[in-house]
């Protein structure tokens, strides 16, 4: 290999584990400035109806634009202003029951700045996050949420490296207190997120995955084997329900079932499906998450789960297949 290769991989990976180090030493310093004025901030904002418009203005903007999606996707109604946008017109959309959360590193950004009274004029709150503590914003703020970093990353200490990272940690911190602080549940968060895997998860129910019974192969306890056979064959779930005259369910007979017997000697040509099927076979309802459902055939080692309803009937059947069809599993 290359000996100038080597040596500059070799320098490139210090800096990487350099800059990674700072990072990380910067994000675990704020857990010892964590206290009063964290709880201020919180507490104001779940005393106010409104929204929480994050601003701020270059990396910071960045920043404080993913901290407003995290308050959102979190039970915190919030949105991201621009800085210069904000002095231009888009003020007029707070409202005096909205917070606003200011993010600038040095505390001094003249379009932040220049917003400040106008937002005190609205009546709406203030919450600066800077990085000094004695900062023009700072001061002007309902609370303050210091975020100072003792050196930034960049070996030049100029470019925004730790001390932005300090920020998403702070803005993270706030979005997970709010949502303890809101008894924002799992359910919550996926009924925000309705398109990603949580959502199919937590929103998806049997009765939205499930084969209904007109689709689902039945015969009789008493009928021949054979003739199950044949139903399973046809109905493509590996499976038929063994129902009774009012189309309760007694039991199923499974593919699996047919090894067994096959294996037991049990004579395919003469035997009836009632001597070989699964007697009380595992059931869920249609109302369970589809999670749920995967969770018993899981647990249980099945590939298919009767659906039968609160007045015993089969309402349906759904196999692994179909789970995973839905993307559940």
């Amino acid at each position: 290999m290359d000996p100038i290769s080597t040596s500059a991989d070799s320098r490139a990976v210090a800096l990487a584990r350099r800059v990674l180090r700072i990072e990380a030493a910067a994000v675990a310093a704020l857990a010892d400035r964590v206290g009063e004025e964290f709880e201020r901030a919180v507490d104001i904002i779940l005393k106010r109806h409104g929204r929480v418009i994050v601003t701020g203005i270059g990396k910071s903007g960045h920043i404080a634009r993913k901290i407003a999606a995290t308050l959102a996707s979190t039970g915190t109604p919030a949105y991201f202003v621009h800085a210069a946008e904000a002095a231009h017109g888009d003020l007029g959309m707070i409202t005096p029951e909205d917070v606003v959360l200011a993010l600038s590193n040095s505390g001094s950004s003249e379009e932040l700045l220049m917003i400040v009274p106008l937002v005190k004029r609205q009546g709406a709150r203030l919450i600066a996050m800077t990085g000094k503590s004695d900062s023009p914003l700072a001061r002007q703020a309902d609370a303050h949420l210091e975020a100072a970093v003792a050196e930034e990353a960049c070996p030049l200490n100029l470019a925004p490296t730790a001390s932005t990272t300090a920020a998403l940690a702070l803005g993270d911190a706030l979005a997970v207190a709010l949502l303890d602080a809101r008894g924002f549940a799992a359910e919550d968060f996926a009924r925000s997120h309705p398109g990603g895997a949580l959502g199919r998860r937590l929103l998806t129910h049997v009765g939205d995955v499930m084969r209904p019974h007109t689709e689902v192969p039945q015969v009789a306890a008493d009928v021949p084997l054979t003739q199950a056979l044949l139903a399973m064959t046809a109905g493509g779930m590996g499976m038929t329900a063994i129902v009774d005259a009012d189309g309760v369910p007694q039991g199923i007979f499974t593919d699996g079932d047919l090894r067994r017997a096959l294996e037991k000697g049990v004579d395919v040509r003469v035997a009836r499906v009632s001597e070989v099927m699964t007697r009380n076979p595992r059931s869920i309802g249609p109302g369970a998450l589809a999670v749920e459902a995967a969770e018993v055939m899981e647990r249980m080692r099945i590939s298919q789960l009767l659906v039968i309803g609160d007045d015993g009937q089969l309402e349906g059947a759904l196999t692994t297949h179909d789970l995973m069809l839905a993307k559940v599993i």
